[in-house]
């Protein structure tokens, strides 16, 4: 029969999973101190102006849409 497959365990596939993943795990590059601590610093400035940016529309929408209300009620 075409495409006839052994049958595993479960247990069996589970460590063919796990040795799997540390083969590809040991060939990830992982970032040298520097460059994380830079790149976390970016990320972590990105995320505070882009809350200030959200927080000044969030606030500038909320008078805007109370100027309405009081305009209409």
């Amino acid at each position: 029969m075409a495409g006839t497959k052994t049958k595993q365990s479960g247990l069996q596939r589970l460590t063919k999973f796990f040795k799997e993943t540390k083969a590809e795990l040991r060939k990830v590059t992982w970032p040298s101190k520097d460059q994380l601590v830079h790149n976390t610093s970016i990320i972590i400035a990105f995320i505070i102006i882009f809350t200030v940016i959200l927080s000044v529309l969030d606030f500038g929408f909320q008078e805007l849409f109370g100027w309405f209300a009081n305009l209409i009620g």
